[in-house]
């Protein structure tokens, strides 16, 4: 499908809106000196966690266990981004580290 210029505009436009809302809304609702709702405070403490949760699961929904070599080059590196995190305390590090430790071991362990 081919979009003339003034859709591809328009396009552009609504997703810079939609995106500025985003970040703009919750100055909106909650301003500097004003005390947050309880369920604003409750959803900042468990949500990091449970968004690493569902992470952690994605990362191995696809990992066979029973065979090839049975995730060894996930789980290794998953340690290696656990260890490198508990060193640095760096986030970068361990993302980087990690992909990296994960990429050289999926060519380098036997299948």
């Amino acid at each position: 499908m081919h979009l003339t210029n003034l859709q591809t505009f328009f396009i552009i436009l609504v997703i810079a809106l939609g995106t500025m809302a985003t970040r703009f809304i919750p100055f909106l609702l909650f301003p500097d000196g004003k005390k947050y709702p309880k369920i604003i405070d409750y959803l900042g403490k468990v949500l990091p966690p449970a968004m690493m949760g569902l992470l952690v699961v994605y990362c191995f929904k696809n990992v066979s266990f029973i065979s090839g070599n049975h995730g060894l080059p996930e789980i290794l590196a998953a340690l290696i981004t656990v260890a490198l995190h508990l060193w640095r305390k760096n986030v970068l590090l361990s993302i980087c580290g990690a992909t990296a430790a994960y990429m050289i071991l999926i060519r380098f362990l036997p299948i």
